[in-house]
């Protein structure tokens, strides 16, 4: 008799086959019981006749509770009219563990209290199906990288300095010297990029920002690619490829889940290339239209983002920001230096920014210059001059959120139900 995982059921039609897993549900008709599978994959349900099983299994059934783990045995048929399309006949039952009283029930819980049980809460039909698009979009980016010839270079978590000079830094002790927690694998990137030409990296990035929105997480992944010889054009470009190749594997291999999170699918559908590219500039006569006060060289807000998206179906890129409000690495518009060659794109439905990403500067004098005006430690950046001074070329790249995406993706209120353990300000646990 074969093993079979519940995604492979359809397999084994008019088979006896053995399930191992979870009870997800049950209900009873008396003399018949109704079996909610769970082991992973999908789920299916058993059905327990009494009168066509041995009395101890019929007796194990019913001494089942939420989540209780077993072993069970059965011939699969096909049933349109049940969730997976298939059912389970039952023909014998062993019980590994009978759960104690489960903590989470089809009733109303407050966020809070699902957070502290996040180890379980995992487990529910809705959280399951965002892990699930979270692991499509994860293996969608590898293949997209991957077939356009990017080398996949992994960037240090401790690093000597910050990525964008901000106080936002996780600082530890390192050997009798101080070492932070990365914000970005960016710079480790371009000096990537200048030895194999087209790299990315893909790894957790913390940032020690005191916010409580919707929008923020302590812990998160970043998606960063960067590409030698490519300009902003070409740097908006890649990322509007990249983001509609995501949507379209997602929309193929995560309907179902789609479905359970209750996503407007017409949305994500209406996602194609290209996407509406406006200035910083005109992105302020938009607000200024809809009654926002805001003046030349403020950096856009969250609710600046939302009414600037809501002008359009797709993502849209804002560019061209203004220097100072940009990192110190953002390459300055040779016809207008005021502002960078630089880009964020906004994700429709609120979601605001899920890419930011720009042109760098190559000339090592006006690198260093930049330094010195944000006020960093020169030494800390000495070998980033380095690439500038051994064949310094044009070079762009950009960071995509992880967890924006998928909250984007999923429809998801918040970013906490998009990562699998989130830390947020006033959580560390579980």
């Amino acid at each position: 008799m074969a093993r079979v995982y519940l995604n492979k059921v359809g397999e084994h039609v008019n088979e006896e086959v053995e399930i191992r897993g979870w009870l997800y549900n049950k209900r009873s008709s008396g003399k018949i019981q109704f079996l909610i599978i769970r082991d992973g994959t999908d789920m299916i349900q058993g059905v327990v006749v009494k009168s066509e099983v041995k009395p101890q299994v019929f007796e194990a059934a019913k001494s089942l509770t939420q989540e209780s783990s077993l072993i069970v045995k059965g011939v699969v048929r096909a049933d349109e009219r049940s969730m997976s399309g298939y059912e389970l006949t039952v023909t014998d039952i062993e019980v590994l563990q009978i759960a104690e009283e489960y903590p989470i029930t089809p009733k109303e819980h407050g966020v809070e209290y699902l957070m502290d049980r996040r180890h379980l809460w995992l487990r529910s039909q809705k959280q399951h199906a965002v892990m699930i698009v979270r692991n499509e979009v994860i293996k969608a980016s590898r293949e997209f990288f991957d077939q356009r010839d990017f080398v996949l270079i992994d960037a240090p978590i401790l690093t000597p300095s910050a990525c964008e000079g901000t106080s936002t830094l996780f600082e530890t002790d390192y050997f009798d010297d101080k070492a932070y927690l990365s914000q970005s694998g960016q710079l480790y990137m371009e000096a990537a990029a200048m030895a194999f030409g087209k790299v990315y990296c893909f790894g957790p990035t913390f940032r020690a920002e005191k916010s409580k929105t919707r929008r923020h997480l302590m812990e998160f992944w970043m998606i960063e690619p960067e590409v030698a010889f490519n300009d902003i054009d070409d740097n908006m470009e890649l990322q509007e490829e990249y983001v509609c190749y995501i949507i379209q594997r997602v929309l193929k291999h995560c309907r179902k889940e789609l479905e359970i999170l209750e996503r407007d699918i017409s949305k994500l559908e209406a996602i194609k290339t290209p996407f509406p590219r406006i200035s910083y500039d005109e992105a302020l006569d938009i607000l200024k239209e809809n009654d926002v006060e805001i003046s030349w060289g403020e950096d856009l807000g969250g609710g600046d983002e939302t009414i600037i998206a809501s002008k359009f179906d797709r993502p849209v890129f804002v560019h061209r920001y203004p220097t100072e409000i940009k990192a110190f690495y953002m390459k300055p518009d040779p016809q207008r230096p005021e502002v960078v060659l630089g880009s964020d794109l906004l994700a429709p439905e609120g979601y605001g920014e899920i890419i930011g990403g720009g042109e760098r500067i190559s000339d090592p004098e006006l690198l260093m210059q930049r330094i010195k005006e944000h006020k960093l430690p020169e030494e800390a950046y000495a070998w980033y001059i380095d690439l500038r001074k051994y064949g310094t070329v044009p070079h762009s790249g950009f960071g995509m959120g992880l967890e924006r995406a998928v909250a984007w993706i999923c429809g998801l209120p918040h970013l906490r139900e998009s990562i699998p353990f989130a830390r947020l300000i006033n959580r560390i646990y579980p």
